[in-house]
């Protein structure tokens, strides 16, 4: 697959080759839906917890005597049934993480950056590079390119002056090469990928 080089003003600056083992593939939405998943529970705290009778600070002495009032034979106040009391079968601090294979893993980020190419939704950049850390240029470029939801794939480094600038746009994220992942790939509509970002692509897929 051959795309066109351009630079961040918008004009062309020659032609790179993308393979097609990376970006020719056709996109399983299977695939992508169990990475997404995997990398959605990890980010879930699960710190969320209730107390249990055990652990509610009331007295254990027995409410009534066991016989003769015709009511039922509580023991505690603190059951669960009792206002105050500690909550049955509540939550419970715990990973919500799941596992997936390392391979498939790799299989997603392919799938994810093939249905890009498919889309005709990534575009290369011979460099992604700003004079000042300005918001509003970053913002002129972009419209200049067409592109308002965009993530930016930079190589080992992300230019200081782009990922300053993009602090402020809601709608624009900027990722060394070691952070590019399925979920930020699909979550913005045009992905853009600098010379240094494909090439590192191409060697860790190699």
């Amino acid at each position: 697959m051959e795309l066109t080089v351009k630079t961040l003003d918008g004009s062309e600056a020659g032609s790179v080759t993308l393979s097609d083992a990376i970006f020719g593939l056709e996109p399983r939405a299977d695939i992508l839906h169990r990475c997404v998943t995997w990398q959605l529970s990890r980010r879930q705290a699960g710190t969320h917890r209730t107390k249990g009778r055990s652990e509610i600070n009331r007295t254990s002495k027995k409410l009534y005597k066991q016989k003769g009032t015709g009511n039922a034979r509580h023991g505690a106040a603190s059951a669960p049934q009792f206002r105050g009391g500690g909550r049955a079968f509540g939550p419970v601090v715990r990973s919500h993480a799941i596992d997936l294979p390392k391979k498939v893993r790799a299989l997603a980020l392919k799938h994810a950056l093939s249905s890009k190419a498919k889309a005709e939704q990534i575009i290369v950049l011979d460099t992604a590079n700003l004079a000042d850390p300005k918001t509003k240029a970053l913002k002129d470029r972009l419209e200049k390119l067409g592109i308002s939801s965009v993530l930016f794939v930079d190589g080992a480094q992300v230019e200081q002056n782009i990922a300053l600038a993009a602090r402020n746009l809601p709608y624009v994220d900027v990722l060394p090469i070691q952070g590019i992942n399925v979920y930020d790939i699909l979550r913005r509509d045009t992905l853009v990928l600098t010379k240094a970002a494909v090439d590192a692509l191409e060697a860790r897929f190699k």
